[in-house]
């Protein structure tokens, strides 16, 4: 059980480290050349959308994303949905079984878009997880733990359209880990985690310089 917890958290965030590596040190040496750049000539105009990139495969930026980390102070617990909305008291108090009221939460999110020619080029596909821990009983107790709760993710496919639309496939599910993976106690709802399992079909717009509208894609 210890090990299948610790590769449901290790390995996502493997994925996000590795993403981000490249990316950082890539983002570096272009800073230095953009800078020489600058002092030579004035800032070309944004590119157009749908301008092919330099090569077909792994062009630059085809790993993109980032990494949070967040704790939620004492009486501000994110509520997983998993226990019963009822008084504690009921189950008892600081002794319930059921507290999968979160302490912590670690996520992120990462873009992989490999190709850089041809239509294959407005493809993308993402991945957002986001772990719970914690062992929090409102009202009752308030802890430090990290127990682990559940893992929370969204994978997909999205395809960039023309001015700072997106067409995005997305799935949805959550895993519960640790002794959640079973009924623990009287005031478990057994429910299928926050919003649960799901598939949406729908379009994303950026405005005001954010994510790909800076690249005028």
């Amino acid at each position: 059980m210890k090990n299948r917890i610790r590769k449901a958290v290790l390995v996502p965030f493997a994925l996000l480290i590795l993403g981000a590596a490249p990316a950082f040190a890539q983002n570096s040496g272009e800073a230095a050349v953009e800078t020489v750049a600058t002092e030579a000539a004035p800032a070309a105009a944004a590119a157009p959308w749908g301008v092919p990139e330099d090569r077909m495969l792994f062009p630059r930026n085809w790993l993109r994303g980032y990494i949070d980390f967040m704790v939620a102070p004492s009486h501000n617990e994110p509520d997983l949905g998993r226990c019963s909305q009822a008084p504690a008291g009921q189950f008892g108090g600081a002794s319930s079984t059921c507290n999968a009221y979160a302490r912590y939460l670690w996520g992120g999110y990462l873009e992989v878009q490999p190709f850089g020619r041809t239509f294959l080029r407005h493809a993308f596909f993402f991945y957002t997880p986001m772990f719970s821990f914690g062992n929090n009983v409102p009202q009752f107790k308030y802890t430090a733990s990290m127990a682990p709760i559940a893992y929370e993710r969204a994978i997909g496919l999205g395809i960039e359209l023309p001015k700072n639309f997106e067409f995005r496939l997305q799935q949805h599910q959550v895993n519960w880990l640790g002794r959640y993976d079973g009924n623990v106690g009287p005031a478990d709802l057994n429910t299928s985690g926050p919003y649960g399992l799901y598939t949406t079909v729908g379009a994303r717009w950026y405005f005001g310089g954010y994510g790909r509208s800076r690249e005028g894609r």
